[in-house]
């Protein structure tokens, strides 16, 4: 039996280089209380839109990440009737925007379907952040802490299409999601009220994650984030075929021993050609989480050197 081989950690010349970054208490106060599970941000307008995995409402700041600037809050809103049975999820993994219609989609992880496993869902909402419908994508998982993490819009040929980020890799849990060469997105196409899916990226076999935890598309090009491997990787998309190319993958910065100190980042949104803004989670207890708390519940602008193309 032929061992599994260790991820290969990107070189130093691969790192991201970190532009600004800061505590996102800091910047909205305590309006949405001191645990901020930060899982999804999405570039927009000149601010930063965020989800947090346990909370029900979105959090907007400045692309400045200015603690005075005017649009920094809570952006509170109404639930949606259809939010889907689970009482135990009250916040999204991720999120995603429709430029042509305005609109924008949560994601939520996994929820249980009779006879089927667990299926994600995907709340819809108008320009004003009301809720428009909510429904499940046709897609099932096994495991439910090993479901769609990462959400992303993207228009091909005038129908639009949600990209949806499986966590573990062959979009499993337990050992064979951790077992690198198996990234996964789903593309699902709306059909009346139902979210079918129509395809599936599959990511480079030598991309060496563990895990996934966020997608987001901009001109042509792709960029996957992982948690457990903190690190980037950045690539070309056809949206004909569904296809990605061998990509690049960048390690986030590290401390001067080489040591991963970005040890919770959950969300990555395009800023421009060669920045991406990423939010971090909060960090378990315990000593061995001690070195990333001090990265945690935060946001970070990263440039991509060498990427700007």
């Amino acid at each position: 039996m032929t061992a599994t081989k260790k991820p290969r950690k990107p070189e130093k010349a691969d790192e991201l280089r970190l532009v600004k970054e800061a505590k996102i208490q800091e910047l909205i106060g305590d309006g949405a209380g001191t645990r901020l599970e930060a899982s999804g941000v999405l570039y927009r307008d000149g601010a930063f839109l965020i989800v947090c995995d346990n909370l029900p409402s979105l959090i907007r700041v400045s692309s400045e990440l200015s603690p005075k600037a005017p649009e920094n809050g809570v952006l509170s809103r109404a639930r949606s009737k259809k939010s889907g049975p689970s009482k135990t999820n009250v916040g999204y993994e991720d999120l995603a925007h429709d430029a042509a219609r305005d609109h924008y989609y949560t994601l939520s992880e996994a929820e249980p379907v009779k006879s089927k496993g667990f299926r994600a869902r995907v709340q819809e909402y108008d320009a004003k952040l009301r809720p428009i419908g909510s429904a499940q994508l046709e897609f099932d998982l096994t495991d439910a802490n090993k479901g769609m993490e990462g959400l992303e819009w993207v228009d091909r040929s005038g129908t639009g299409h949600l990209l949806a980020l499986c966590e573990g890799n062959f979009c499993a849990g337990g050992k064979k999601g951790r077992t690198p060469g198996g990234g996964r997105i789903q593309v699902f196409r709306r059909e009346g009220k139902r979210w079918t899916n129509t395809a599936t990226i599959r990511l480079p076999k030598s991309l060496p994650f563990e895990d996934y935890s966020s997608v987001s598309v901009r001109d042509g090009r792709i960029a996957v984030l992982s948690q457990a491997s903190s690190a980037l990787w950045v690539g070309r998309i056809d949206t004909k075929k569904w296809e990605v190319d061998e990509g690049r993958v960048h390690r986030l910065p590290t401390d001067g021993k080489g040591r991963t100190v970005y040890g919770n980042p959950e969300g990555v949104s395009w800023v421009s050609a060669d920045h991406v803004v990423i939010v971090s989670d909060r960090a378990k207890k315990g000593a061995a989480n001690a070195r990333f708390r001090a990265k945690d519940q935060s946001i970070h602008l990263f440039l991509i050197p060498g990427n700007n193309h």
